[in-house]
């Protein structure tokens, strides 16, 4: 048989359900993975070794014809934004470990891991993240930073930063992110994978309490089409058992009539979900921070763009220039709702004190706005949600650019201030903002959205052979296209530029 590592997420599951590999064997090959290559790439800040074999023997001493969920022995992690039973959750801040470094062991799952546990996965442990999930990179003052296999000079993107080099790096074989300004979408670009942003009420997610314009979801990272749509079909269930925090525990976009999985399979068969006729596809540059800032596309970024175009219409689509414009006010309004979530943060003066400095600023923004300038700011978002999603419909998908530049180096941005500087943090976010425009506004409008790589090019600076990709936003409900397009782009063949083997591995400092 095929040995683990080349194995696809859905092969391996395969396998494992047909017992030709154990659970035990696959948890301790990815494990090993991790202890060969996280020193050097920073993606877990938390290994559960002995919890994640006893779990994986449980699963191996069923009786056959026992009931097995649906990623039955697959080993998966989780980012430190979620709660795990007797695994510390840190937010990858420093104000929540304390003084001494310790952070909170957590008593209970919270309903994503309930869900990955009901379907038979073995969590390995925990993936690194920026401060509370804000940043588009994962470096913060908790663990070393989440560097991109492809050229760790650079980092993974965030706030899935860890979960995506973990992937690409061959840690692990899907994860589940989450994205609420781009965070599954940004590090799936930045290494080289798929990434797919589920439409808003397709995965079961927060409350508007916690979320106030609703824009974060879960969704899958993966290498494949097909190992993003075994992640989602699983990610749509609700958890077992009562649900935390008072979140959602139900869907509400319509699903296909089987599941992703078999939508992709039939796109591969010639029956994709959206018929026999070539998509409509409309691919703009265009941002909606041009209004107050200057967005520089570079030249690799262009040519992902280019890339992707040909692709497609190698597939037999139809690509087209779209002229699109974006409310000049959209800056302002995401800005004042991203940064609410630090104001209702429970922490102390003293923890406080130990945020980052982008954080650090963000909470005090936070804390000095009312509740009328936040509801002005939400309805703001709605009414360009609305603007957007009609001008979208001229179109079956809109394609952009995934990135507006190549991987950036660790520590760019918050270039010339320390990390725990809020003097840094206008600079921090607007570089933010320059390196992916295009995607906090698909959280805004709801809309599904997957990346996917369509070269490899040498990177400035490092000459390291990096990935870039391109956007494309779907109609509302479309996962089912977005990954039978993602599909169709794999058959064309390898991606331009595209090494033969993955990416290298790199030794650990002092090893």
């Amino acid at each position: 048989m095929t040995g683990i590592e080349d194995l696809t997420a859905v092969g391996l599951r395969d396998a494992l359900a047909r017992r030709e590999v154990g659970a035990v064997e696959a948890a301790e090959h990815f494990l090993a993975r991790v202890r060969e290559d996280n020193g050097a790439l920073g993606a877990f800040v938390h290994v559960a070794a002995d919890a994640a074999l006893e779990d994986a023997r449980a699963l191996d001493a069923l009786p056959a014809g026992a009931p097995r969920g649906a990623l039955h022995g697959l080993p998966l992690a989780v980012k430190d934004l979620h709660d795990v039973a007797g695994m510390p959750t840190t937010h990858g801040s420093a104000a929540l470990t304390g003084p001494d470094g310790g952070a909170p062991v957590a008593a209970e799952d919270d309903d994503l891991v309930r869900v990955l546990r009901g379907s038979g996965a073995v969590l390995l442990g925990k993936t690194q993240v920026p401060e509370f999930g804000l940043n588009c990179y994962s470096e913060n003052l908790v663990a070393p930073p989440a560097r991109n296999p492809w050229d760790p000079s650079t980092g993974a993107g965030g706030s899935s930063g860890g979960q995506a080099a973990a992937v690409a790096a061959g840690m692990l074989p899907v994860a589940p992110g989450s994205d609420g300004g781009g965070s599954i979408r940004i590090p799936a670009a930045a290494c080289g994978l798929v990434g797919l942003k589920p439409n808003r009420g397709r995965v079961p997610t927060a409350d508007a309490q916690s979320d106030a314009a609703q824009l974060v979801v879960n969704g899958p990272i993966a290498r494949t089409a097909e190992d993003a749509a075994l992640l989602l079909d699983v990610l749509c269930a609700p958890a077992p058992g009562p649900a935390h925090g008072n979140r959602v525990r139900r869907a509400v976009a319509a699903a296909p009539e089987d599941s992703f999985l078999d939508a992709v399979r039939r796109t591969r068969r010639g029956d994709p979900p959206w018929g026999t006729r070539p998509l409509r596809i409309g691919v703009s540059t265009a941002s909606p921070f041009d209004a107050v800032d200057e967005i520089t596309v570079a030249p690799e970024a262009r040519a992902a763009l280019a890339a992707g175009t040909a692709r497609l219409r190698a597939a037999g689509h139809e690509v087209e220039e779209a002229e699109l414009a974006y409310d000049p006010g959209y800056d302002a309004a995401f800005f004042d709702v991203w940064t609410t979530a630090m104001g209702t943060a429970p922490l102390g003066e003293e923890a406080a004190g130990r945020l980052t400095g982008l954080a650090a600023a963000f909470r005090e923004r936070a804390l000095g706005r009312s509740a009328v300038a936040l509801a002005r700011a939400v309805a703001a978002l709605r009414r360009i949600e609305q603007e957007v999603v009609q001008a979208y419909g001229a179109w079956d998908m809109v394609l952009t650019p995934a990135l507006a530049l190549t991987p950036r180096p660790l520590g760019w941005y918050w270039e010339g201030h320390d990390l725990a500087d809020p003097s840094g943090a206008d600079q921090d976010y607007r570089r933010q903002c320059r390196y992916t425009p295009w995607t906090s506004l698909i959280n805004v409008v709801g809309l599904p959205a997957v990346t996917v790589p369509t070269l490899w090019t040498p990177a400035p600076g490092t000459g390291a052979v990096v990935p870039m990709g391109v956007q494309l936003v779907g109609r509302p409900s479309a996962e089912a296209d977005l990954l039978g397009v993602a599909a169709q782009l794999e058959d064309l063949g390898p991606v331009p530029g595209a090494p033969a083997a993955g990416p290298p591995r790199p030794r650990a400092p002092g090893r």
